[in-house]
């Protein structure tokens, strides 16, 4: 085992030293609940934080071991923090709102439930935005959190306090939920692995909308394969409707031979990207290449994908907060209020033309996957921006009017339906993180994480840690 705290160790190696009593679960969470006390002052990760509870049930998965009881769970002991939009049984979930400063829901979102299934000990909860709304993970209720690598700047969001902590070594992988970027654009911006899996793959149960695709819970970890194992362990099907079984999720390969990727780090002039992320991302072909990979510079027609997106965002915020706005009528932040304004004003006009062109997207990306496995892009268009800003003002100069034109890159791909990974793809010249966006055909996760898994294995990227 290693000299570092345990809490550097993969979710694959935590468990293993749990498996072999070389660690116990009460060492384990108290390292987990010591680097938490550490890095929160600079980074305000973790809002809410249960070390009793933790530590109680840490002591009963010691106790099945020492017992010997056979069949425990795959991950019995793991200490974890969850994203505070995802309700927990009796522990404290706010939303990032002020609105549910004290609310303690008495049910569990079904990511945490499958989580919770294979042992994972729930610890606390890692701070998002309100009603994880923009991808700055900032609120009233808490305050910013902040990036690891550079505390002057955003860890992104909506999941950032979940990226952050992973990045610090408080645990080695988390949950999040990605809209327009939510698990991928904090990945980038942290150095870390995010996965917005195809829809159902964890599915919504009841009382959650099973028909709601926009958002996706999913997985983050440091590594390719703790986000595998997690889709393994996590995924499958429920009462809502899901994506075919998926599989396998982990393989030994690296190599690439027989994978056809489009490659276009600005899908093909569509975005503006600040010059160090273009030339970091532009720098990777030559690694897929080198792996086996055949590569073109082919880009699907997104020209329809930023309209579905606005107008399936507008219309799943609304659908979600019309009862929390009418009852608390100003309280939701300026932008949000606006989301769900424009939700509540669509019209069935509106709904026709969003059918129309959500399927004018979905047969141009059935066309582009039948001639190519994965599509590479960046991940964000911009390096981490200051942590006091709701979003970036400006790419190479030029001057941002819309909070979400920075991120295109991956609202665009959230359109489509289709899986994305961001993995770490190098560095800017001040040290700051950059991401490299794998995108497949819906289904098509696994291939998404054997391409990703590739690119990992031969830069090594992923290794390098926050100085903190």
């Amino acid at each position: 085992m290693t000299t570092d705290s345990p809490t550097w160790l993969s979710l694959t190696e935590q468990a293993a030293v749990l498996d072999s009593r070389e660690l116990s679960s009460v060492e384990l969470v108290t390292a987990h609940l010591d680097r938490i006390a550490e890095i929160n002052p600079a980074t305000n990760a973790i809002v809410t934080l249960e070390p009793e509870r933790a530590l109680a049930a840490a002591r009963e998965a010691d106790r099945r071991r020492a017992a010997g009881e056979e069949g425990l769970p795959p991950l019995c002991g793991v200490p974890m923090t969850h994203k505070d939009t995802h309700d927990t049984t009796g522990m404290r979930t706010t939303y990032g709102s002020e609105l549910f400063a004290d609310h303690v829901p008495q049910r569990t979102s079904t990511v945490i439930a499958r989580l919770q299934s294979v042992g994972v000990i729930s610890t606390g909860k890692s701070n998002v935005p309100e009603f994880a709304a923009g991808a700055h993970t900032a609120n009233r209720v808490f305050g910013t959190t902040r990036n690891p690598f550079d505390i002057t700047r955003s860890a992104a969001g909506s999941s950032g306090g979940a990226a952050a902590a992973i990045a610090c070594g408080v645990q080695a992988a988390g949950d999040g939920s990605d809209t327009g970027g939510s698990l991928r654009l904090p990945a980038s911006f942290n150095n870390i692995v995010g996965l917005r899996p195809s829809h159902g793959w964890i599915p919504r149960t009841f009382p959650e909308d099973p028909w709601q695709w926009l958002s996706q819970p999913g997985f983050m970890a440091r590594t390719v394969d703790d986000v595998a194992w997690l889709m393994e362990l996590c995924s499958g099907t429920g009462p809502g409707p899901a994506s075919p079984r998926c599989g396998p999720w982990r393989e030994e390969a690296t190599d690439l031979s027989g994978i056809t990727a489009g490659f276009s780090p600005d899908l093909g002039g569509q975005l503006e990207l600040e010059a160090e992320v273009r030339d970091v991302v532009a720098g990777a072909a030559s690694v897929f290449a080198d792996l086996g990979a055949r590569l073109s510079e082919s880009v699907p027609d997104l020209r329809a994908a930023r309209g579905v997106f606005r107008t399936a965002r507008a219309y799943e915020f609304a659908a979600n907060l019309r009862e929390v706005d009418a009852t608390h009528p100003g309280r939701l932040k300026a932008s949000l209020q606006a989301d769900v304004d424009a939700g509540l004003a669509l019209t069935a006009p509106d709904l026709f033309d969003f059918d129309r062109a959500r399927t004018k997207l979905w047969a141009a990306m059935n066309d582009y996957f039948s001639t190519h496995d994965v599509l590479i892009t960046v991940t964000s268009q911009v390096l981490p921006f200051s942590a006091e800003d709701d979003y970036p003002t400006r790419i190479n100069s030029r001057p941002i009017d819309d909070y979400m034109a920075w991120v295109d890159s991956t609202t665009l791909i959230s359109a489509t339906g289709c899986p994305a990974l961001s993995v770490p793809a190098g560095f800017g010249s001040t040290g700051l993180p950059i991401g490299l966006q794998i995108i497949g055909p819906v289904g098509g996760d696994a291939t998404v994480l054997r391409v990703a898994r590739g690119f990992e294995a031969a830069t090594g990227y992923a290794r390098r840690r926050p100085d903190l």
